[in-house]
């Protein structure tokens, strides 16, 4: 029972820090999609900064984030 009990609670965190990633791509692609480049590079280290702490977190594991980020990196280049 309590295994369960820790298992839901960490699923829950697990979540948040998932739903927070989603949404600074979301965001970091709606500005490539304007074509600003400062914003880029902010937006791009905001994600970087959230895909880090995943890690440490344990939701992600290191590889996810770099590749990741490596894409993310790419399409920042390409705009």
């Amino acid at each position: 029972i309590k295994r369960d009990l820790q298992s839901e609670k960490a699923r829950l965190r697990n979540k948040i820090y998932r739903s927070r990633v989603r949404t600074a791509i979301r965001a970091f692609q709606d500005t490539v999609a304007k074509g600003d480049g400062t914003a880029i590079n902010g937006k791009l280290n905001e994600v970087y900064s959230i895909l880090d702490k995943c890690v440490q977190k344990g939701v992600f594991k290191i590889n996810k984030a770099s590749r990741t980020k490596s894409r993310l990196a790419a399409k920042a280049l390409a705009s």
